[in-house]
């Protein structure tokens, strides 16, 4: 029975873990990996071998989605993924997580979908009072850190932040400062993620704010290349059950071709009613004159422990070209029932 003791020193450490895969404020002292739109938020299961601590979170989702256009507009698909943490204190207290994040999908890929086969992610970090350094597949925690809250159940909202991106690997820092966290990344090519995170009650409400830049590549299909620089801001307040929040951004895309400017705005409202979370989000942008729109409608409602029955309704149009090439060429509807089982 001793192997199974949850370690008390890292259990904190093993559910600030599982709440950063689903999208919640940094701690300083985890690494989220994480960085779809499926996450478990159920307690890990943490078991002690000598000093090691081994974390477990992951899920199983079976659904079904409709799109709104198209000929062959059903698909079935079933989509898992989990995630797996080492961590142990050294004698000077840092704390060490070596963590490993795997999902598989059996789902068409589209702006909502998550697409085919086998994606995984894997990360070494140290951590102590003076924050946690990273290394691996961590170029997107910055972007969990500072992004507004996701929709419930199986919504996705499109366009909600920057379409340029870093590369996979990277290196990390993140830290707590009282109500601040901050963090950064730079990746193989020397592009760079810098965040910060204010968060702290007033009254009887809970209210955060993020600041994000970020130089980075974008990569159209059948169009050329773009380097892209960001800078967006996120503002949240939360009131019992129910968070509002929004966000705004701007990016700039430059290319031996053509260049171009983009602004967008994003906001939504995430409300829970006994068994039920509900959520509602929208976003508007525009490229060169041209207009980007996505919208998203989401439902949970749980079951049983770690079972819930999950719904979305996603939209998303934009038909931007530059110079005669794509940029970004979207028109979509579509709905997503699914059952879904996290552990």
């Amino acid at each position: 029975m001793a192997l199974f003791r949850v370690r008390r020193a890292l259990l904190p450490a093993a559910i600030a873990v599982a709440g950063l895969a689903a999208g919640s404020p940094a701690s300083a002292q985890s690494v989220p990996l994480n960085y779809e739109s499926l996450s478990s938020m159920e307690e890990p299961i943490a078991v002690e071998i000598g000093d090691v601590t081994f974390i477990l979170t992951g899920l199983v989702d079976a659904r079904w989605s409709v799109e709104a256009e198209g000929n062959d507009n059903t698909d079935t698909s079933l989509i898992g993924n989990f995630q797996v943490n080492a961590l142990t204190q050294l004698p000077n207290r840092w704390l060490v997580d070596l963590s490993y994040f795997g999902q598989h999908a059996s789902d068409p890929t589209t702006v909502f979908g998550t697409g085919d086969g086998y994606t995984d992610n894997g990360a070494l970090s140290a951590g102590s009072y003076w924050g946690t350094v990273s290394g691996g597949n961590v170029s997107g925690i910055v972007r969990e850190m500072t992004r507004r809250l996701r929709g419930a159940g199986n919504a996705a909202l499109a366009f909600d932040g920057f379409l340029g991106a870093l590369e996979d690997w990277s290196g990390g820092y993140t830290g707590r400062f009282g109500p601040w966290v901050v963090g950064a990344v730079v990746d193989e090519d020397g592009d760079f993620d810098l965040g910060a995170t204010f968060q702290r009650p007033a009254g009887t409400r809970d209210w955060r704010a993020t600041l994000r830049t970020a130089e980075g590549t974008y990569a159209p299909v059948g169009g050329p290349r773009f380097d892209s620089r960001g800078f967006g801001i996120v503002g949240e307040v939360i009131y019992g059950s129910t968070t509002v929040d929004a966000g705004a951004g701007y990016e700039q895309f430059a290319s031996k071709g053509p260049d171009a400017d983009r602004w967008y705005v994003a906001t939504g409202v995430r409300t829970k009613t006994g068994a039920l979370t509900l959520s509602l989000e929208g976003q508007v942008g525009r490229i060169e004159g041209k207009d980007e729109a996505s919208a998203a409608l989401g439902a949970q409602y749980d079951i049983a422990r770690g079972l819930s029955a999950n719904l979305g309704l996603n939209h998303a149009k934009a038909r931007v070209s530059l110079d005669g090439a794509g940029f970004l060429d979207i028109e979509e509807t579509r709905t997503v029932l699914s059952l879904r089982y996290s552990f």
